[in-house]
């Protein structure tokens, strides 16, 4: 049945009795695949039924089918004409994990991070009504994108507006509600009749009329409508808001929702809100018993659930241990998230410290604003963030943290390229971001043990705020090691040092094994290079980085960042005026926004990767020996 699905208008086709079957195929294409690629499993398998149904009753892409955050979207990509190169989710030159203006008419807008879907919804509506067009918009919301205070800012304007918006509000955190029973089935079939709600209407077009009277009258018949629906439907927030509530309905009843929103969509014009109870992992059994472990996952075996073994322990459970070790002795260590415990490596830290371990939900704006209190207070709050969700928060930073310079300490992780995920969750900013930010320290380390030790040290730091990026990754090298002093933290460590080197390699963060791999293929060439790794991004050490510079002709940076606010523009502006006139190439990310793909496929790809380095290096060499002009700051990355 699946394979003769290319596009909405073949599920159309389908009688509502065959939609369960397809609905089957769906969940198992999404499980083939994402047990080999990875993904975001839990919620796509959440959704098969409820985006089936959305797909039967509404026209995509002429009706908007607006998906929050976009990691549930796999269905809706398998229906909209996507199931024969599904196979490729999430790899270089495939389908992204995300909904993707570019790939697809039926994605509306590219989207990764949460809570934006309301807003979207609305814009949509006001352009609508503008140009005098015709179609339903409908958004698609999580319960936890609706702990975002930007979806509560939305739904506040949309009912003062009272747009005609569908909101569809995913409730995958509890099994099925008692309220799904069939007395709230009766009642929701009622106020959603044509019969009631023309009625009601006339009704409360009549009551208003009534002289002097007529407006009490009208508060009270709402008032005694909302208290015995609220008896059993959870509408008074929304209602209260101005916008009308339907539900809760079973999400994974195709023919309920199929007539449901057939119904509401026929309705007068104004917001409506429809929460649809769903299971994360529906349909497979590993993932309903364990959706948090399935709401990201890398490749795993099928039959066991269980994720192929990896070899080595994460950045993320590094840091999260390292806090738990600090957390033992330290009272005043806390641990603070945006609703991704798992992500950052601290389930072990709640465990042990309950009441020291905070999950603000997906609140990243909260989440700074509250560690600024509490480190003004003499606690020690470390900020688990990662580093596309930190961008969130970035007022915060600078106005609550760094002007008070206030010691938050901020554990940055996902820094730099994460693959898989793509262009809304690479890491690429956060050093333009934070270098420009007075006050802060800023530090990068290139392995483990570099990562734990100055997360010690932030802990003992008091001077001000500080943050600490790292990649997505493991280390097989990585050594457990406890200290009970302040761990000093070198501004930049030498790995080669050559006598008289033509050039000088400067590695931040991970990109150290990098600069070491040029490092040995230019000896092959004869070409003598020194390495160097940059720990402390600010402050620089600019005194030591010109003493290694004023000796040689050429020096390399490479980073995991964007070469606009990175490092080698930072090294440039802060070094003596007199050296700029020395040989500075920059290997970065170039002034796009980076695709989706394995990490070295994308270095690749961006002429970031070893070779293609050595090349340009020797290229350049050669270019620079038969010119006499001197340019401060070159790119030797792609231009892609």
């Amino acid at each position: 049945m699946l394979n003769d699905i290319y596009g909405p208008q073949d599920i159309k086709r389908l009688s509502v009795k065959e939609l369960p079957a397809l609905a089957d195929e769906v969940r198992k294409r999404i499980l083939e695949v994402v047990s080999k690629n990875g993904g975001h499993l839990a919620s796509s398998l959440g959704v098969v039924e409820l985006t089936i149904a959305l797909h039967y009753v509404f026209d995509s892409p002429q009706d908007r089918i607006i998906w929050d955050v976009g990691h549930q979207c796999y269905a809706h990509k398998i229906l909209t004409g996507r199931n024969q190169q599904f196979h490729t989710l999430r790899t270089f030159n495939g389908i992204s994990g995300f909904p993707k203006v570019s790939e697809s008419p039926h994605d509306h807008y590219n989207t990764g991070h949460s809570s934006t879907s309301l807003s979207l919804a609305l814009g949509e509506a006001i352009a609508r009504d503008v140009n005098n067009s015709k179609y339903n918009i409908v958004a698609i919301i999580g319960d936890g994108s609706m702990t975002g205070g930007m979806s509560f800012e939305a739904l506040n304007h949309i009912g003062h507006l009272k747009k005609d918006v569908i909101i569809i509000l995913n409730d995958n955190e509890h099994s099925i509600s008692k309220n799904v029973g069939a007395l709230s089935e009766y009642l929701m079939r009622l106020i959603t009749g044509g019969t009631y709600n023309k009625l009601r209407r006339k009704s409360y077009e009549f009551i208003s009329r009534i002289p002097k009277i007529g407006p009490k009258l009208f508060t009270l018949f709402d008032r005694i409508e909302a208290r015995i629906k609220g008896i059993f439907i959870p509408s008074s927030f929304f209602e209260d808001l101005g916008i009308r509530y339907f539900g809760p309905i079973d999400g994974h009843n195709i023919p309920m929702m199929i007539e449901m929103f057939n119904r509401i969509s026929k309705l007068n014009k104004g917001p409506k809100i429809i929460h649809v109870y769903t299971k994360k992992g529906k349909g497979y059994i590993h993932a309903e018993n364990n959706p948090a472990t399935f709401h990201g996952i890398g490749p795993f075996d099928i039959k066991t659930g269980k994720p192929f073994k990896k070899s080595s322990i994460s950045y993320s459970e590094i840091a999260g241990r390292t806090l738990v070790d600090i957390a033992k002795h330290d009272k005043k260590v806390f641990a603070i998230t945006a609703a991704m415990k798992l992500g950052t490596g601290l389930t072990e830290f709640e465990e042990k410290f309950p009441n020291r371990f905070i999950d603000v939900g997906i609140c990243e704006q909260h989440a700074v604003t509250l560690a600024s209190a509490m480190a003004k207070n003499g606690l020690k709050p470390f900020v688990s963030i990662y580093s596309t969700f930190m961008q969130r928060a970035v007022d915060q930073i600078i106005h609550d943290v760094a002007l008070m310079n206030l010691p938050v300490k901020m554990l940055i992780d996902r820094a730099g390229i994460v693959g898989d995920d793509g262009e809304t969750h690479h890491g690429l900013f956060d050093i333009g971001i934070i270098r420009s930010i007075p006050n802060f320290v800023l530090l990068s380390p290139t392995n483990g043990n570099e990562l734990q030790d100055m997360i010690y040290y932030a802990a003992s730091y008091n001077n001000g705020p500080i943050a600490i990026r790292y990649p997505r990754g493991s280390d097989d090298k990585y050594e457990h090691t406890l200290h009970k002093s302040m761990v000093k933290i070198p501004p930049i460590k030498a790995y080669y040092k050559n006598q008289r080197p033509m050039l000088a390699l400067f590695a931040a963060g991970d990109m150290l094994s990098m600069a070491i791999e040029v490092h040995k293929k230019l000896l092959s060439y004869n070409i003598k290079s020194s390495v160097y790794s940059i720990l402390s991004i600010k402050p620089l050490p600019v005194k030591q980085i010109e003493i290694i510079v004023n000796t040689i002709p050429y020096y390399i940076v490479l980073e995991n960042s964007y070469a606009n606010g990175g490092i080698a523009e930072y090294i440039n502006s802060q070094i003596d005026r007199s050296m700029r006139h020395k040989n500075l190439f920059n290997v970065a990310f170039p002034d796009t926004f980076i695709t989706h793909g394995k990490a070295s496929e994308l270095l690749r790809y961006y002429q970031l990767d070893s070779d293609t380095i050595t090349h340009k290096i020797i290229s350049m060499i050669n270019t620079e020996k038969n010119s006499h002009a001197k340019k401060p700051l070159r790119s030797i990355s792609s231009s892609k």
